[in-house]
């Protein structure tokens, strides 16, 4: 594609930069990326890559905008209570950058329709928050050959890194079983500093830009853990696992399975 005169002029602080340039804006333009989950993390994420020049948005979400989201969530307003977050969501991307498409999934991303919705994009974002939807995104991914870019948040503190990518590890590589039901509590459980996915999602939309564009050192096979109290970054290594079930040398998930039950929240 050829850039107008006008994405010139709205991307030519991108393009100045060397490791951007026109070659790299339209590589960003003729992206696709789907981002499952429009709350806290996906806020960020998508407004980031909107502004940024992400040709293709996929948002994935069936939750409506409550009043207790918009202390974090801030593609979503006063005005938007009860609408549909994708809806909302929406409008925000387009009035920002009417370059993007926006392609909307009203629903929860389930077995039944993850492989079908993620083969059309090139990368995927992690913003949910909860155990089975995670498992459940990583091993569609790695069955779909997509990286995922993952974040977590609770409290004061967050987690960014990339998965399958570049033959790095997948999510069951850090965590190879879920935790038992009820021993980590939940944003509305345990609460969450509005802040806080505005840091890791900032983070993982640097990480989508990075593998876009084909620069710097991508997060695979690196767990970034951010404490805001402290105001400290730590930064762990995570190797591949050759025995995992999902990208391990003999992987034995072949398709997906009901992530509720694996992860023992129901029989």
């Amino acid at each position: 594609m050829r850039l107008s005169e006008e994405q010139i002029e709205r991307y030519s602080r991108h393009i100045l930069l060397p490791e951007v340039g026109g070659k790299g804006q339209e590589k960003l333009l003729d992206a696709k990326v789907l981002i499952v989950g429009a709350g806290g993390l996906g806020s960020p994420v998508a407004t980031y890559l909107a502004a940024a020049g992400v040709g293709t948005l996929g948002l994935v979400d069936g939750d409506v905008v409550e009043l207790s989201n918009l202390q974090r969530q801030i593609l979503h307003a006063t005005p938007d209570v009860g609408k549909p977050k994708v809806e909302s969501a929406t409008e925000r991307i387009r009035a920002l950058n009417p370059d993007v498409e926006v392609r909307v999934y009203p629903e929860r991303l389930t077995s039944d329709n993850a492989l079908e919705i993620i083969r059309d994009y090139d990368i995927v974002v992690d913003g949910t928050d909860n155990f089975p939807a995670r498992y459940l995104l990583s091993d569609a991914c790695v069955l779909t050959g997509r990286p995922l870019v993952y974040g977590s948040v609770f409290r004061f503190e967050g987690q960014v890194t990339v998965f399958n990518h570049a033959g790095g590890p997948c999510y069951r590589c850090l965590f190879p079983d879920p935790p038992a039901p009820g021993t980590i509590p939940s944003c509305a459980e345990a609460g969450i500093l509005g802040v806080t996915p505005g840091f890791i999602g900032m983070v993982q939309a640097t990480e989508v830009i990075k593998l876009i564009l084909g620069v710097g050192r991508p997060l695979s096979g690196r767990l970034i853990i951010y404490d805001g109290l402290a105001m400290e970054v730590t930064e762990v290594t995570i190797d591949r696992d050759e025995r995992c079930p999902a990208c391990g040398d003999r992987p034995t998930v072949t398709e997906l399975i009901d992530y509720e039950i694996f992860c023992g929240l129901r029989d």
